[in-house]
């Protein structure tokens, strides 16, 4: 029996998965074609948003393709579910016994609103899952070694999630998603977080503050149905 969760970072050999970044739209259809079949899954089924930088999660449909919020949440199988980035954290949720999956989009104002709480409420209160269950994977993104901000949001951070996650001006968006997930009930051991900066790493991944014509890498994730 194959693994029922399916988890993945693409990289810049995937190209870019985004649409919204490019007038060829035909790239991205082929990116997304060529990611299905090397993941071998239905690309006609896969959920993905259209990206708003807030704290909206939605319950996913089979009905429904693109979605105006930052989160998704589902226990459809072979359903993949996608979040799109270049710097912003790629947040991937699932609970194995209750088989549920989610993502979530965790820039700067998503990570401020909260967007993390948003997703355990619903896979919580929706879906019947414990917290102490859910799994959360943050890939690559920007991290605090690079990630600079205005005073005046450098003072946010500090007020609103703790001394420890500014250092002058620069902020540790992994530790404030972190604790918001711990305060959820979640537990830090089935936290993970990626320690590749997408800016400095000189890793495979786009990074906006390094090129802002950049395209977007994306995390997938998917529940498969069980053989």
């Amino acid at each position: 029996m194959k693994n029922r969760i399916f988890t993945t970072f693409t990289t810049i050999e995937d190209k870019n998965i985004a649409y919204h970044v490019t007038d060829d739209f035909t790239s991205v259809d082929k990116a997304r074609e060529q990611l299905a079949m090397k993941y071998n899954y239905d690309r006609t089924k896969l959920k993905y948003m259209e990206q708003i930088h807030s704290n909206i999660v939605q319950i996913v449909t089979a009905q429904t393709n693109l979605y105006k919020c930052d989160g998704l949440v589902t226990n459809l199988p072979n359903t993949p579910l996608l979040v799109m980035v270049a710097d912003c954290i790629p947040i991937l949720f699932y609970d194995e016994k209750k088989q549920v999956i989610g993502v979530a989009h965790a820039g700067r104002n998503g990570t401020y609103l909260d967007i993390v709480s948003n997703v355990c409420k619903i896979m919580i209160g929706d879906f019947n899952c414990e917290a102490g269950n859910i799994q959360v994977i943050l890939g690559p993104s920007i991290q605090k070694c690079c990630y600079e901000v205005s005073q005046e949001l450098a003072n946010i951070a500090r007020v609103n999630f703790g001394e420890d996650v500014v250092s002058e001006r620069f902020i540790d968006l992994q530790m404030i998603n972190k604790k918001q997930l711990l305060k959820n009930g979640l537990k830090e051991k089935n936290i993970t977080i990626s320690n590749i900066c997408t800016k400095c790493s000189n890793e495979n991944y786009f990074s906006y503050r390094k090129d802002p014509k950049c395209g977007r890498f994306g995390g997938v994730i998917m529940l498969n149905s069980q053989e």
